[in-house]
């Protein structure tokens, strides 16, 4: 009897290509668990046991995550004691080997060649290992208890910044040999987890930094100005999107020729709104938009009849209502080619697949945000620092604000959108682009304005239904 995994190649091989059969039965042999696979970077796999479902990892598949709300955390972290730091610290110690359980059976239902890629293969043990670690860690019941795990979700989130490369890389090999569709909904379900992940590890890490801090009074109420943990209690979207603006139009410099006209980015609208937010995130989508926009402008504006004369604006539009933040950017950058509209979304098609690939060689390490970009802007370079600090010097773990990894400029990896639009997605929001080819793109980007709405999590194995 051959293994599940070996069947479903051979079923696929069938059903795919024109193979003889003495062919197929290569093709068995090569991908049965006692043979060696030769992914594309040459780099040899044999069978390992982690790669079966094993009772464990099923009782922990089993479990439903425990979504949360910005409004929870903040509630929380409000009024800290040592009761509520131990009381967060469980929920991460059980939360965490729930969330990637569920992902590690995620990469198990994928096809056997693809789960052998390389780079899939990297992101598997990395996810097992963190499994298998903190599944281990017994009830935390006091403050040093606390620490030890502090150090292990630290040595998480610094091994895991080699995740998103390493997962766009294994796609982009692997689109040939499963659907688009799967592939993003793979990458969709994947990245929201990872998020999701890093929220409530950053979130407890902060959380312990300010209740170690020596000017830190148990059970004292922030100010509405400060950052509860992670969370920015009162994000005002005009001055994220002024400094986001300032270092997009920095990067623009660097990465044009010295003549280059850089467009104006005008803020109006209402420019009072304000929410609570993680900053990281929405300094992640507005640079996104805002560079796509600004690169639009730039290349458009060299074509057409007189190059010399300034670039048309970009506008970006806030309209608060009572319950959301909507933010419009708008540029005349020419629109969206025809041929790229459909892959707008996707993160393993595209005419461009072959340039990404070499472009994500170049970055081993990502965390998704605006800072890993090479910018010199003081005033964005403060509020990074404050928004690392979680309004209490929580500086010393490795937050996904830390420039840990930095890529050029212009050095384009193809996946700014649809990663702009799961972190939209997940606090309830949306992001949506109109383009008019030819003329311009209207981006929306919509953000939930009171902060109660949950996490939007794939709480089950997202592959069973597949």
């Amino acid at each position: 009897m051959l293994p599940l995994a070996v069947q479903y190649v051979t079923q696929t091989l069938r059903l795919t290509t024109r193979l003889r059969p003495s062919q197929i039965s290569t093709w068995v042999r090569l991908l049965s668990p006692i043979a060696c696979y030769d992914g594309p970077s040459s780099r040899r796999w044999s069978s390992s046991a982690k790669w079966r479902p094993v009772q464990v990892l099923d009782e922990w598949v089993a479990k439903e995550a425990r979504p949360i709300s910005l409004r929870q955390l903040m509630v929380f972290g409000r009024s800290l004691t040592e009761a509520r730091l131990m009381s967060s610290a469980n929920y991460v110690r059980t939360e965490l080997p729930t969330r990637i359980a569920h992902r590690i059976r995620d990469m198990q239902r994928l096809p056997y060649v693809v789960v052998t890629n390389p780079h899939i293969s990297d992101v598997y043990e990395l996810y097992y290992t963190a499994f298998d670690s903190f599944r281990r860690i017994k009830e935390i019941k006091t403050t040093e208890d606390n620490d030890r795990l502090c150090k292990e979700i630290s040595k998480m989130l610094h091994a895991h910044l080699t995740v998103i490369p390493k997962l766009a890389m294994g796609i982009l090999e692997c689109s040939d040999l499963i659907s688009a569709a799967e592939l993003d909904q793979f990458m969709n379900t994947i990245l929201r987890s990872r998020i999701s992940r890093r929220v409530i590890a950053e979130q407890h890490l902060a959380l312990t930094e300010t209740f170690h801090s020596h000017w830190f009074s148990p059970g004292a109420k922030l100010s509405e100005g400060e950052f509860i943990g992670e969370v920015f209690i009162k994000c005002i979207a005009k001055d994220v999107i002024e400094h986001c603006a300032k270092a997009i139009q920095n990067l623009a410099r660097s990465a044009n020729p010295p003549d280059t006209k850089i467009p104006e980015i005008r803020v109006n609208g209402h420019l009072d709104a304000s929410f609570p937010y993680i900053l990281s995130h929405l300094e992640y989508i507005i640079g996104e938009l805002l560079r796509n926009s600004v690169q639009a402008v730039i290349e458009n504006h060299r074509r057409s009849r007189d190059p010399t004369s300034e670039p048309p604006p970009i506008d970006v539009t806030l309209c608060e209502a009572q319950q959301h933040v909507i933010i419009r950017i708008s540029d005349q950058g020419g629109g969206i080619p025809h041929d790229v509209l459909p892959y707008l979304w996707s993160f393993g098609k595209g005419p461009l697949k072959k340039q990404r690939l070499a472009n994500l060689g170049q970055v081993p390490l990502m965390a998704a945000t605006l800072q890993e970009l090479r910018v010199e802007d003081g005033r964005l370079l403060a509020l990074q620092q404050n928004s690392e600090k979680g309004g209490a010097g929580a500086g010393g773990h490795d937050s996904s604000l830390s420039s840990l990894s930095t890529r050029p400029p212009n050095l384009r990896l193809g996946m700014g959108l649809p990663l702009s639009r799961v972190y939209a997605e997940y606090w309830a929001g949306s992001l949506e682009l109109h383009s008019l080819e030819g003329y311009g793109v209207d981006a929306f980007l919509q953000i939930s304005k009171l902060g109660n709405k949950n996490e939007q999590l794939a709480t089950r194995a997202a592959m069973d239904a597949v």
